[in-house]
């Protein structure tokens, strides 16, 4: 039943959201996933789907903020897509979608693009992260993809979203948009103020040539990173690369706080074998890196074997792939529709 305009908050009166727990989150199709997106990430989403009710989109969207070849787009669309099932993630239990198939990510980020704040973006770190010396000649798309993000969440009405530290900021953005919302509207508790999820080890997985930096796709050196499509050869390599410095695998947690390639190398281990950071080098302390690569590596090797056999046959059978992401695009929608309507109702629009 439709209301007027003196009455459209009725249905959203007090303070709290009430409705139904939901998980969202989202990768971008631009390049192999690697180990960080499986430990930090997928084997998340592949736990969540047995607690929640989870919405996993592929954000294409978001990789537009940056020329994308529209002749790679779709298949780096699906072999994300693929990479979700390889991990696990079931599209029985969760739902599977390109962002760009669900006309309410862009549509909501336009009616939050007139409620949030140009200083507010302008705080965005990874904005300036990514921009660097040349803000005033990248997209804006890239400037006001946090409020995409904050339309990507709240278009399911989405409560908890498993984050990294570093986009934190960016859900701390969205909790504001969502609050003004709420409040420019008189509808309080309209809008849920999604919760982060960071739980279990493997969180944030580093660049294996740079304890500093996160591990990533868009880094130049392939050695960096654990691609899920590596053969076991390569992986082998790739950890006996990986930079540690002079000294053994020490006997406390406290030793690695100065020694960031180690600590990777530990907590990547620690991910992998379900052990603490504290057992592993219960085991392997005192020892050298030539004993602990190595191992690490048979880890990695028969852990990531069975992921990347089943990417594979996906990536074979992409009509089969296909099939998820369509299904997924029309579960999504039919979240997200009724949500759209009562937004444009209490945003006052004519035929609402």
């Amino acid at each position: 039943m439709k209301q007027n305009q003196d009455n459209k908050g009725a249905d959203y009166q007090g303070a709290d959201y009430n409705g139904p727990s939901r998980v969202f989150s989202g990768m971008q199709p631009t390049g192999a996933l690697h180990l960080g997106n499986y430990l930090g990430a997928l084997t998340k989403f592949v736990d969540l789907q047995d607690e929640h009710e989870c919405v996993f989109c592929i954000v294409d969207l978001h990789a537009v903020t940056v020329f994308q070849d529209p002749k790679l787009l779709a298949s780096q669309t699906r072999e994300i897509a693929a990479a979700y099932l390889a991990a696990g993630v079931d599209p029985d239990k969760a739902i599977i979608y390109p962002q760009s198939q669900v006309a309410a990510h862009t549509e909501l980020a336009w009616f939050f693009n007139c409620v949030a704040r140009v200083g507010w973006l302008s705080r965005m770190t990874q904005f300036k992260d990514k921009a660097g010396k040349n803000s005033q000649a990248v997209s804006v798309g890239l400037y006001a993809y946090p409020v995409l993000q904050a339309a990507d969440i709240l278009a399911f009405k989405a409560t908890h979203v498993p984050v990294g530290e570093d986009q934190k900021q960016h859900l701390e953005l969205s909790r504001d948009i969502a609050q003004k919302f709420n409040n420019d509207f008189g509808v309080p508790g309209f809008f849920p103020l999604p919760e982060p999820l960071i739980k279990g080890p493997g969180a944030r997985i580093m660049s294996l040539r740079d304890g500093s930096k996160k591990m990533s796709k868009s880094d130049p050196s392939d050695n960096s990173r654990i691609n899920l499509t590596d053969d076991a050869e390569t992986i082998a390599k790739k950890f006996r690369k990986a930079r540690t410095d002079a000294g053994m695998v020490p006997d406390n947690i406290d030793a690695l706080a100065e020694r960031p390639e180690v600590k990777n190398l530990v907590g990547i281990y620690a991910a992998l074998s379900g052990m603490s950071e504290t057992q592993v080098l219960g085991e392997y302390a005192g020892q050298g890196f030539g004993v602990f690569k190595p191992a690490l590596a048979d880890l990695a090797v028969e852990h990531l074997r069975p992921i990347s056999t089943r990417l594979n046959d996906y990536l074979d059978n992409p009509d089969e792939v296909d099939k998820v992401l369509r299904s997924g695009a029309e579960k999504a929608a039919a979240i997200s529709a009724p949500i759209m309507d009562d937004v444009r109702r209490v945003m006052g629009f004519w035929g609402t």
